[in-house]
């Protein structure tokens, strides 16, 4: 079973996309705030992580900063879905090591899960 990281502070989402995949092979973790998540991914070493940009006590950013700076953690892909559509930010998260950059608005839940899929290798 493939481990996702979700570190989200919108507990609705959380448990949309939980739902949403409860039928697929995935164990969806969820962090709610910057330090819980990077403390869940040393912890529990995902096979991908999805990151939200803005977050209490820590930013996505940070967060993100973290994981590619620790050599346990460097190599896990990091989706990042966020509301915030700034090309700059994009550029920002995408040269920190994020692999893909997703605006919440403009996917749905099949669209979503079909990105993690193809991010985990994992055929449909």
């Amino acid at each position: 079973m493939k481990k996702i990281l979700f570190i989200e502070d919108d507990p609705r989402l959380v448990q949309s996309l939980k739902d949403f995949m409860a039928k697929d092979e995935f164990q969806l973790i969820p962090a709610f705030d910057g330090i819980q998540g990077v403390e869940l991914v040393k912890k529990e070493l995902p096979d991908l992580i999805l990151l939200d940009l803005i977050l209490p006590k820590k930013s996505g950013f940070e967060v993100l900063k973290e994981i590619k700076a620790d050599e346990k953690s460097a190599e896990i892909p990091v989706i990042i879905l966020t509301n915030l559509e700034n090309s700059k930010d994009v550029e920002k998260a995408l040269s920190a090591g994020a692999d893909t950059y997703l605006v919440k608005a403009r996917y749905s839940m099949e669209d979503l899960v079909k990105k993690i899929k193809e991010t985990v290798n994992l055929k449909e």
